[in-house]
Parts: C-alpha cells; sequence; structure tokens
C-alpha cells in the first residue's frame, strides 16, 4: 500500500482513512514511531498496556515460565555447591 500525506507547519501530519482503519487507529490514541530499516513504522500504544501484553507469552508452551525459571535456578544452585564442595576436599 502507498499513500502521501503532507506535513503541516507545526510538524502534523494526516493519516489516511484507509490505514488509520487498517491498524485500528482512533482519535486521542498514542502511536510509537519505531526507526526501521532507515524508516519508521507508526505503532499503536495500547490504552492499557498490561492488559494488552497479558498472555503474549503463552505461545512458548504451556508450562509455566515461572516454573521454568525456578527449575534454572535450582540447577543452577546445584552446580555452584558441587562447585564449592570441590573446592573444600
Amino acid at each position: 500500500m502507498y499513500k502521501l500525506s503532507k506535513v503541516s507547519q507545526k510538524g502534523g501530519i494526516i493519516i489516511p482513512k484507509e490505514i488509520r482503519e487498517k491498524i485500528g487507529l482512533e482519535p486521542g490514541m498514542l502511536v510509537a514511531f519505531i526507526e526501521d530499516n532507515g524508516g519508521f513504522r507508526v505503532v499503536p500504544v495500547p490504552k492499557n498496556p498490561i492488559k494488552y501484553a497479558r498472555g503474549m507469552l503463552k505461545k512458548y508452551g504451556k508450562e509455566s515460565l515461572t516454573k521454568i525459571l525456578l527449575e534454572e535456578r535450582r540447577k543452577d544452585n546445584e552446580r555452584e555447591e558441587a562447585e564449592i564442595a570441590r573446592w573444600m576436599k
């Protein structure tokens, strides 16, 4: 899709209706300008970012990430204790 918009004297731009509808922009919403490959992307900022992000890590598996992290920490502790025991001999 290719659309043009003119920058106003104050730096404002009008985002064409078709694009606003496609990305879900509504009046008063915040947008983020993200630098990307020599250009910028305009990304809507959710009204409630915490609620928006809820569940986004579910795609990484059904096991709780907290459980995974706790298990990794337990393994790290075992390795550290074994290393200390080896040096204490």
